[in-house]
C-alpha cells in the first residue's frame, strides 16, 4: 500500500503536490536543492546550476484568477498580473496556510532514483539524496512525484544558426549570455544590443533593454504574432480567451478560418507585415508572444526587428540578409531551455530532444507498477499551476489504487496521437513538444479524476452558477465543484471572480451606478457567447462560409446578432 511519497521540486508543482499527497493521507516528503521555496519564480541575482533564473522585472503572463490553485483564491487587492515578488507571497501564504513547509527538506539533491529489485510486487523506488552537510542518504519510498519543470538547463544552439555561430562566437569582443542570465538593464546603459528570440522572455528583455540603451536589435528566426495581456474592455485577455463557449464555438471553425479571425484582430491593432513581424506560420502554430508594449518600442524606432544571426565577427553581427550592424555591446540569447531528468535511469524515462515518453504528460506507459508521476511537464496555453494541482490530484488517487490508468498498449496509442495532433498544428520546435491547450487539458485530466463540471446538471440545479461556469472563464475553483476533493467554497470563489479582478482597479472613487457596475459585469461575461451563438448560427445557415479563408463574409453575417458595445 502507497503511503509515503517523494515530491522532487519545491516550486509551483511540488507546492501542490505536498497538498495532495496530504489530502489523499499520504506522508510527503519534499526534497528542494536550493534554500527556499518557489522554484523559478523566485528571484535571486546569481543564478543556480540545472534551473532557470527570472530578471528582477518579470511579470507572469496570466491573471490572478486563472493561476491560482483551485481552492486557495489570490488576494482580492493583489493586481491581476502580478509581479514574480508577489507570487512568491502568494506560494508563501499557500504552504503556510496548508501548513506545507513543515514536509519539505531545503539544501537537499536528489542524486539518484531507482526501482527496488522487488519493485514489480513493492512498487517502492530507492531514493538517494546529499543533504544540506553534503552528507549521502538513501530513502525508501513507495511513490515518487518530480516536479521540477521544464525550464532545467539554457537552450544555448549555436551550432543552429547558419554559419554555426559556436565557430565564430569567441572572435566576438562584447558580451553574450543566455537570458537566464540576465538580471537588470541599468548596466546596458547607451549601449547597443541584440536579443535573439521572439519568445516571451526574448520580447520582455528587449523592451526592457530598448528604455536604457541606445539601440536594441531583436533578432527572429521566424516572426512571431504579438497578443496583448490587456483583452476586451481592459480585463485580462486569458478570462475572455478561456470561456467555455467561445472555445466551443471556435473549435466548430476550420482551423484556417479560426487563424484568420484571429490574425485579422491582431493586425487592427497594429500590422504585422508592416511591423517586419509576420511570420509563415498561422496565429494557433506556434506558443504566442505576449507583450502589449514591444510594437510601441518598435514605432517609435528604440527595437529593430531583425532576421537570424548569421555570423558574429569583433564587434559586428551580420544578419541572414546581409546587413551588418556595428560597435554590439551584448546579444542576449532567449532561446529557451532544455529539461532533462539526471536522477532517473533511462529505462524508467529517457528524454531526448525534449520529448519524454509520458500518458498524458505524467506516467511512463512501461512501468509495471504506475508509482511514479511527472507534475507539470507541460506548456499550457494558459496557466501551469492549476495544470499541475489537477495532476498531482489526479497521480496521488492514482497512487492508491483509488484510479486506474489503462493497459500499456492504450497509454502509448494515447501518446502517439497526442505526438501526432502536436506535429499536424504546431511548428515544429523543442519549444512545442509538450504543448497543451488549458482547457482541453483540464477537461482531460478532470475526467480521469472525475471533477469536471456537468454543465447541463448545474444549468438546471443552480442556473446562475451554471451560466457563470458556461460563459464565464474557466477558473479553476470549476474543478472542485464537485468529486474528490471538492471545496465548499468553489461556488462563491466563481461567483464572485469578477469582483477580485475589479478590485486593484478602483483605486478612486467614480460616480458609477451599482446598476452600470452589474452591466458591465453581464456584458464581460456575456459578450463572448453572443458572438459564439452568432457563429454557431451563421455555421447552420451558411455552411459554406466555413471553408472560405477571407472571414469578412463569415463577420458581415456574425453582426446581426452582435450587441452594441456599452
Amino acid at each position: 500500500m502507497v503511503q509515503r511519497v517523494c515530491v522532487i521540486g519545491g516550486g509551483s508543482s511540488g507546492l501542490t503536490s505536498i497538498k495532495s499527497c496530504l489530502e489523499e493521507g499520504l506522508e510527503p516528503t519534499c526534497f528542494e536543492s536550493s534554500d527556499d521555496i518557489g522554484g523559478l519564480w523566485r528571484f535571486k541575482e546569481n543564478p543556480e546550476a540545472d534551473r532557470a533564473s527570472i530578471y528582477s522585472s518579470v511579470i507572469i503572463n496570466t491573471s490572478k484568477e486563472m493561476m491560482c490553485f483551485s481552492d486557495f483564491p489570490i488576494p482580492a487587492n493583489f493586481p491581476n498580473y502580478m509581479h514574480n515578488s508577489l507570487i512568491m507571497d502568494y506560494f508563501r501564504m499557500y504552504a503556510e496556510h496548508f501548513k506545507l513547509t513543515k514536509h519539505i527538506r531545503l539544501r537537499t539533491k536528489v542524486l539518484q532514483v531507482n526501482p527496488r529489485s522487488d519493485f514489480k510486487q513493492s512498487g517502492q523506488w530507492d531514493v538517494d539524496i546529499e543533504n544540506e552537510k553534503g552528507e549521502t542518504e538513501r530513502h525508501i519510498f513507495d511513490a515518487v512525484m518530480i516536479c521540477i519543470g521544464h525550464h532545467c538547463h539554457p537552450n544555448l544552439p549555436l551550432h543552429d544558426f547558419p554559419d554555426r555561430l559556436s565557430d565564430s562566437i569567441d572572435t566576438f569582443d562584447g558580451q553574450y549570455f543566455h537570458s537566464r542570465d540576465y538580471k537588470t538593464a541599468e548596466a546596458w546603459w547607451g549601449k547597443r544590443v541584440v536579443v535573439v528570440g521572439i519568445g516571451n522572455s526574448g520580447a520582455d528583455i528587449a523592451v526592457e533593454l530598448s528604455r536604457v540603451s541606445k539601440q536594441v536589435f531583436l533578432s527572429t528566426r521566424r516572426g512571431a504574432w504579438i497578443m496583448n495581456r490587456v483583452g476586451e474592455h481592459g480585463t485580462p485577455m486569458d478570462l475572455d480567451f478561456s470561456r467555455r463557449m467561445t472555445k466551443k464555438a471556435l473549435s466548430l471553425l476550420p482551423f484556417n478560418l479560426m487563424c484568420r479571425l484571429g490574425e485579422n484582430q491582431l493586425n487592427r491593432r497594429f500590422d504585422h507585415s508592416l511591423y517586419s513581424l509576420k511570420p509563415k506560420h498561422r496565429l494557433f502554430s506556434q506558443h504566442p508572444t505576449l507583450s502589449d508594449e514591444l510594437p510601441n518600442r518598435i514605432l517609435s524606432g528604440t527595437v529593430r526587428i531583425k532576421p537570424n544571426i548569421r555570423r558574429l565577427q569583433g564587434s559586428s553581427v551580420e544578419f541572414d540578409e546581409g546587413t551588418v550592424e556595428d560597435n554590439i555591446d551584448l546579444v542576449v540569447f532567449a532561446t529557451g531551455y532544455n529539461f532533462s531528468f539526471p536522477f532517473l535511469p533511462p529505462q524508467v524515462l529517457a528524454v531526448s530532444k525534449n520529448k519524454a515518453n509520458l500518458y498524458k504528460y505524467m506516467f511512463p506507459p512501461g512501468l509495471e507498477r504506475p508509482t511514479l508521476a511527472v507534475i507539470g511537464l507541460v506548456q499550457p496555453l494558459g496557466a501551469i499551476m492549476p495544470v499541475s494541482e489537477i495532476q498531482a490530484r489526479w497521480a496521488t488517487r492514482v497512487f492508491k489504487g483509488l484510479n486506474k490508468l489503462p493497459p500499456k498498449d492504450n497509454m502509448l496509442k494515447d501518446i502517439k496521437q497526442k505526438e501526432d495532433l502536436l506535429a499536424k498544428r504546431y511548428v515544429t520546435t523543442q519549444r512545442h513538444t509538450i504543448q497543451v491547450n488549458f482547457n482541453e487539458y483540464m477537461d482531460e485530466i478532470a475526467d480521469q479524476l472525475g471533477v469536471r463540471p456537468s454543465l447541463l446538471w448545474l444549468l438546471v440545479t443552480e442556473p446562475s452558477l451554471g451560466l457563470e461556469v458556461l460563459l464565464g472563464p474557466c477558473t479553476p475553483y470549476q474543478y472542485r465543484l464537485t468529486g474528490p476533493g471538492q471545496w465548499g467554497g468553489a461556488r462563491q470563489a466563481i461567483m464572485t471572480q469578477w469582483d477580485r479582478v475589479a478590485q486593484p482597479l478602483r483605486t478612486r472613487p467614480l460616480e458609477i451606478s451599482e446598476s452600470k457596475q452589474r452591466y458591465l459585469t453581464l456584458a464581460l461575461t456575456l459578450g463572448a457567447a453572443t458572438m459564439a451563438l452568432g457563429c454557431y448560427q451563421v455555421m447552420q445557415n451558411h455552411p459554406s462560409l466555413l471553408n472560405d479563408l477571407d472571414p469578412s463574409p463569415l463577420l458581415d453575417k456574425i453582426k446581426p446578432y452582435l450587441p452594441l458595445r456599452w
